[in-house]
């Protein structure tokens, strides 16, 4: 059927580029989110008369009275914005989707003899997690370079250490080419198996270059050798062994994992390069956003000992400022947030992080000294006089996050503290910093669910 005349002005605007549509209905509710290589080559091929539409897709495309998209930078992109805004707004088209999308995860099992597997179901409460990754494929591939190394089994016996059974079973061929050590025969103790499963989890947690060094080591000496092939092998190797890097980044926004940071580590090397008094076990974290250029949104997000606490999220729909003005923006934000924790009695976070340079700094300063300025005409007026919570912004730790350069800015140290881009305290801030971001971009595909704002 040909394009209806209402889509044609939203359907014209669909770029020949990677991205995500958003189907809404007659109501504004957005009830299909999709992802395609070519949003205008995707979305007009269900007004294709060519093409027999279902009869779900006949119902969705009946509903269609809007047309709103994210233009992508690829294909993968794409693919990890669409699951993330059909966890958000829950389409009512997307059923399947609900359940189904997810990113693979590496699943170490808690079996006396752990097995190492890559699924999508994080349902086990006895195994450890570790991604999401973006591409399975790699992944396993990947894996089967780190079982060279590691050597765990990947068979799904029920195997225990000082079976009798053990010793007449024959191992497997992945013990004669060296990838297992046959636990299963009894050729492999408990205790060094799990010492190989720790040092594969110490791996997963980011801590490759041990890994990586060896490799490195022999590929320099099969070359020495003239063993080219071999060279070409361990290439190979440490090209995979690079995919496990290729999941969902934090600086863009997207499905995040638990292999960037160390969040005790983080968190205790964020007390030493701040020189804060107590440890920084609730963080906030602060940033703008811009619709469509004509209205500023802001977001914060609450981070307990180094990890998001989601219930404690907010949205802020700017009120008092006119056009594009981050400062003004960040100074209601700032001033709406901390003066109802101060009403409520609330305890105040140990740290607050603002996305931007100094400037972003000192106009989330200016608000709290405007705050503080009036919590004490309130003192002065009362009697008996407000609790001391209600009146002490002190602990109040204000620091921004300037992006590209990652310069971290504080009001002792306003030149700017540069910290390795590996530090566990630079990851953490980027972690706050970047949920924040993630969290206003998605604000304007749910004003209008029915969620309590903050006031």
């Amino acid at each position: 059927m040909p394009i209806p005349d209402a889509l044609k002005a939203p359907f014209a605007a669909l770029p020949d580029a990677p991205g995500v549509y958003i189907y809404k209905d007659e109501k504004g509710r957005e009830i299909y989110v999709g992802k395609a290589l070519s949003l205008r080559k995707r979305v007009r091929q269900y007004f294709d008369d060519k093409r027999p539409l279902d009869f779900k897709t006949a119902d969705l495309v009946a509903r269609i009275h809007d047309i709103d998209f994210i233009e992508c930078k690829s294909e993968v992109e794409a693919f990890l914005l669409e699951n993330r805004l059909i966890k958000d707004l829950q389409p009512r088209f997307n059923m399947r989707s609900k359940s189904d999308v997810n990113f693979p995860v590496v699943e170490i099992t808690g079996e006396e003899f752990p097995r190492v597997i890559v699924t999508r179901d994080r349902s086990n409460k006895h195994s450890k997690y570790y991604g999401p990754f973006v591409n399975a494929g790699w992944l396993r591939e990947a894996l089967r370079v780190l079982q060279r190394v590691f050597k765990y089994r990947t068979c799904n016996l029920d195997i225990k250490e000082n079976d009798p059974k053990n010793r007449f079973f024959r191992p497997c061929l992945e013990y004669y080419i060296g990838r297992c050590k046959a636990p299963c025969a009894g050729l492999q103790t408990s205790a060094d198996y799990m010492a190989d499963i720790r040092r594969l989890a110490t791996f997963m947690q980011g801590r490759s270059g041990e890994v990586e060094k060896e490799l490195h080591r022999e590929m320099k000496l099969a070359s020495k050798a003239r063993r080219f092939e071999d060279a070409a092998a361990m290439r190979d190797t440490l090209k995979a062994l690079e995919s496990l890097r290729d999941r969902g980044s934090l600086t863009d926004g997207l499905e995040p994992g638990v292999l960037h940071i160390d969040p005790k580590a983080g968190v205790a090397q964020l007390q030493e390069v701040l020189k804060l008094k107590i440890l920084p076990r609730h963080i906030e974290g602060i940033d703008i956003a811009h619709l469509h250029g004509d209205e500023t949104v802001g977001s914060l997000v609450s981070f307990l000992d180094g990890l998001p606490t989601r219930e404690q999220y907010r949205r802020f729909r700017i009120k008092t400022v006119q056009g594009i003005d981050d400062f003004a923006s960040i100074r209601e934000i700032v001033s709406r947030r901390y003066s109802r924790l101060l009403r409520e009695g609330s305890k105040l976070p140990d740290l607050v992080l603002i996305d931007g340079g100094i400037g972003q700094l000192h106009a989330a300063l200016g608000a709290l000294n405007e705050l503080h300025r009036r919590t004490e005409e309130q003192q002065e007026k009362a009697k008996p006089s407000l609790s001391p919570q209600s009146s002490v912004l002190s602990p109040l730790v204000l620091a921004s996050l300037a992006k590209k350069e990652e310069i971290i800015y504080t009001l002792d140290c306003p030149e700017g503290i540069r910290l390795a881009r590996r530090s566990p305290a630079l990851r953490m801030l980027q972690y706050v910093r970047d949920e924040a971001h993630r969290f206003a971009r998605h604000y304007h595909h749910i004003l209008r669910r029915k969620r309590v704002m903050d006031e």
